[in-house]
């Protein structure tokens, strides 16, 4: 969606950017179309009220990242919409300082009997780009979204990557005071999302406000230094990220755990190694194994037993040439959804090494695995050399079964003394 980018008087350092106060929107819904009428005409509220969002008040300064997160529904696109000004409030205030850049629904305002290039033009009219500015922004506009001669044909001949490519290499043409992002790193393919994440995170070196929603935690935990999760359309919690996101992630156990339990997944081989889900193609930066040592065949073609007093995983990986990229495990309970710790080379400032084969590989141990009896579950994750971009994931790739010598509630044993 291109939107038209506010363009009151840059904020000083430590100014602040956005300032909303009592926000809320409401919905009128009437039974039919003469009710909406005689309201109208006669003042009367014969209609219902639905509000989308209400009561979300928060201050912005320069610099600062908000995360925004909650589950469908929640009313976090109307406050985006809201934010960026496609959509006017019921109650309350926007207070905002500077350009303010909206990353919505890439594309959304393009025609498509118009070239690439005659989009860029009127596309930028949308946003505030004026016809000399966009004289001097197109070049670097249309390399950023590597269409080449591509620019010169109509939208709509163009894949649903081309488009978005092109939608956000213009709204971010021009560096924002106050940046609205939604999923925007779900943005085109491997590259061109590395591309996208390492352009936000100049304007945010460069001190750029941004409001940054995302269904992905891990991201929020990486870029945000402050989050708001949303529920029902209203605050459930504001402030540090790692606060609120622990607050909402231990909701949306609750609601997991009301759920019933996945089908089992069959047993896998007593080696450990796990094939490949179908992921991106070969030329593709992707996993190629994750295999765990010490496993033993269970009894009764369980799950294989855990033989050794430590978990050893090794993950391979093949990405494009010259780039390092990052690895990162997840151990959680099969079958529960609930996790128990992850570890990531980039967390951990570990150099991946490039093997002979041209993989790049990486073992991981937890020395004396503290878990109960059980059975568990591991995920392996490939991020680019930033830590930011997920080349690729396998979600519990494989299982194994922990069998402790005591039968004792929990799942972890934790260091500990009596005193």
């Amino acid at each position: 969606m291109l939107l038209p980018s506010s363009t009151i008087e840059s904020a000083p350092a430590g100014a602040t950017t956005l300032k909303v106060s009592g926000l809320g929107k409401e919905y009128r819904l009437f039974q039919s179309p003469q009710q909406r009428l005689w309201s109208l005409l006669g003042g009367r509220r014969n209609y219902r009220s639905h509000w989308a969002l209400r009561g979300v008040s928060l201050e912005l300064k320069r610099g600062q990242c908000l995360g925004l997160i909650g589950d469908n529904g929640a009313g976090k696109s109307s406050l985006l919409k809201l934010l960026a000004g496609t959509m006017q409030p019921s109650e309350g205030q926007i207070a905002r300082s500077g350009r303010v850049t909206a990353i919505l629904e890439l594309g959304a305002g393009f025609h498509p009997d118009f070239t690439g290039r005659q989009n860029l033009y009127f596309g930028g009219s949308l946003i505030g780009i004026t016809t000399a500015q966009m004289q001097g922004l197109e070049a670097g506009i249309i390399a950023f979204a590597e269409l080449h001669e591509a620019i010169d044909r109509p939208v709509k001949t163009y894949s649903s990557g081309m488009v978005v490519r092109l939608a956000f290499a213009l709204v971010t043409a021009m560096e924002p005071e106050l940046l609205i992002i939604d999923e925007a790193l779900a943005v085109g393919d491997q590259h061109f999302q590395k591309k996208c994440v390492e352009r936000i995170e100049a304007f945010r070196n460069n001190g750029c406000t941004i409001l940054f929603c995302s269904h992905s935690l891990y991201h929020v935990q990486r870029l945000c230094d402050q989050a708001l999760w949303l529920h029902q359309g209203s605050p459930r919690a504001l402030g540090p990220t790692m606060e609120v996101v622990a607050a909402y992630e231990a909701h949306v156990r609750a609601q997991q755990r009301g759920a019933a339990d996945a089908e089992p997944e069959p047993a896998l081989a007593a080696t450990g190694a796990t094939a490949a889900p179908v992921g991106p193609a070969p030329e593709h930066a992707h996993l190629e194994s994750v295999d765990l040592a010490g496993l033993l065949p269970a009894s009764g073609g369980d799950c294989p037993r855990l033989g050794t007093p430590d978990l050893r995983i090794t993950l391979r990986a093949r990405t494009a040439a010259g780039e390092r990229p990052h690895l990162a495990v997840m151990l959680e309970q099969a079958g529960g959804g609930i996790g128990i710790t992850t570890a990531g080379t980039h967390v951990d400032g570990f150099a991946v090494q490039q093997s002979a084969d041209g993989t790049w590989c990486a073992s991981i141990t937890f020395t004396g695995l503290p878990l109960h009896t059980g059975q568990y579950s591991v995920s392996a994750y490939l991020f680019d050399a930033s830590g930011l971009v997920v080349y690729d994931e396998w979600k519990d790739c494989a299982r194994f079964q922990q069998v402790f010598a005591l039968s004792t509630p929990g799942l972890v044993r934790l260091p500990h003394h009596w005193s």
